[in-house]
């Protein structure tokens, strides 16, 4: 018997840890949450930009472009997980 909602025989849905969709989910190396396509996008994303932003900031170089665009898609997690 499969475990599922109290009474059911379902499997659980399988839900993103950013958005609650229920969906394909994979997992990031390094990470033990499961995101859906479009969330392991930006949040991988996010994770080079702290990498590069964190570079450049030792090298002193110019990092607004990196910190925008991280703040963007920062945002854009938040509100998929706020809509959750």
């Amino acid at each position: 018997m499969l475990s599922g909602p109290k009474g059911s025989e379902e499997a659980p849905a399988l839900q993103c840890t950013v958005c609650g969709r229920e969906s394909t989910l994979v997992e990031l190396p390094g990470r033990s949450e499961k995101y859906c396509l479009e969330c392991s996008a930006d949040v991988a994303t996010v994770i080079l930009l702290q990498s590069e932003i964190d570079a450049a900031a030792l090298a002193g170089k110019h990092i607004d472009g990196l910190v925008a665009e991280f703040t963007q898609l920062s945002n854009r997690l938040l509100e998929r997980a706020q809509s959750a």
